[in-house]
């Protein structure tokens, strides 16, 4: 008898860059090799939005963006997105939930903006921002786990 290896399916990866007001979302292809950007949405409804997200695509891992200050001290926003985490793994028991520096990603998405040539009133809306910066973020921490393994 012959033996056929068949990996197993991965699921996506997605990219959380957590706001007060809006969250910007990203994911990944199921191979989790490239990150893309999915969606900003009101904060209040990222959990329901994930919920229906889930029941279509497989989601092995959500990664939330850890803003962390310049002198090393975690952003005044950090106790907003515990709780958020919690809340995460709660609904999402199944799925890891991990923790990445977002440590300038919103200025990178900001000058990637600027640099598209796109008019101003454009860049002004700053849920495009939003998509941008959780694709940086998923995209960096991919690049960082595939030079750890």
């Amino acid at each position: 008898m012959k033996w056929v290896y068949l990996p197993k399916k991965m699921g996506c990866i997605v990219g959380i860059d957590y706001g007060s007001k809006r969250t910007g979302l990203a994911t990944t292809d199921p191979h989790q090799i490239i990150a893309s950007s999915l969606v900003s949405l009101p904060t209040n409804e990222v959990l329901s939005y994930l919920e229906d997200y889930c029941k279509v695509v497989k989601v092995d891992i959500f990664v939330v963006g850890k803003p962390i200050q310049k002198d090393g001290l975690p952003s005044a926003i950090e106790s907003e997105i515990e709780l958020f985490v919690y809340q995460l793994k709660e609904l999402f028991s199944e799925c890891s939930v991990e923790r990445y520096d977002e440590r300038f990603t919103s200025k990178i998405a900001a000058q990637t903006l600027l640099q598209t040539g796109i008019k101003k009133k454009q860049r002004r809306d700053k849920s495009i921002l939003d998509r941008i910066s959780a694709t940086l973020l998923l995209q960096s921490y991919l690049d960082f786990k595939s030079n750890v393994l």
